[in-house]
């Protein structure tokens, strides 16, 4: 029995971590400047809150960050149109 724990505990513990790697990975490429999300917050069209809403802060900004640079307007349906 103080074999089984001997080899699964540190088993464990790995996965654990490696777990974890994963998911500070995850939020480290998800994260977003405070000032980028106040100006989104400010400025934003309609158009750039329905995609706040139903796909994310991230999706979101892109859409605000193409509007801003006077690029394309609009993104429907995972389509960018001009």
């Amino acid at each position: 029995m103080t074999a089984w724990f001997v080899i699964v505990i540190p088993l464990l513990i790995m996965g654990f971590a490696l777990f974890m790697e994963r998911v500070e990975t995850r939020l480290r490429n998800v994260a977003v400047q405070e000032s980028e999300v106040e100006e989104f917050l400010e400025q934003a069209r309609p158009d750039e809150v329905r995609e706040l809403y139903g796909h994310g802060i991230s999706r979101a900004l892109d859409l605000f960050r193409l509007r801003r640079r006077g690029g394309r307007s609009r993104l429907r349906g995972g389509r960018v149109r001009g």
